[in-house]
């Protein structure tokens, strides 16, 4: 019994000292953080906008929407950067099929990006 339960050491160090670790940086923070915050730190900003009084005011919807195309367009560099590290690993008959097939997505993309360019969905008035 005494050997299975040695078997949990080091996992029970492990827990020691990330506790420990937690708690050393929480008194930190409270001991060294800054007692008088500047108040332009305080106020509350959400969303790009100032606070205002009403929570059913009307704002522009084209902030969500530029977020929503920095989303979609910057995954396409999620995908290509383990393309690109994979394609020279490929012999030359794969290599061929899947470079085609990034320039097919990276087409579909570039289709889509000069579709919301042309309706103007990156303009900001």
């Amino acid at each position: 019994m005494e050997a299975y339960l040695t078997e949990y050491l080091p996992i029970v160090i492990f827990l020691g000292i990330a506790a420990a670790l937690g708690v050393i940086f929480i008194v930190a923070a409270l001991v060294l953080a800054p007692k008088a915050p500047d108040p332009e730190k305080l106020s509350s900003y959400e969303c790009g906008f100032n606070a205002f009084d009403d929570a059913r005011m009307k704002f522009d919807v084209r902030f969500y929407l530029v977020s929503i195309l920095f989303i979609i367009f910057d995954l396409e560099v999620a995908f290509l950067f383990p393309w690109a590290v994979s394609l020279m690993k490929l012999p030359a008959e794969t290599a061929q099929f899947a470079f085609w097939s990034m320039m097919t997505f990276l087409g579909g993309r570039t289709v889509g990006f000069l579709y919301a360019w042309k309706k103007g969905a990156l303009d900001w008035e």
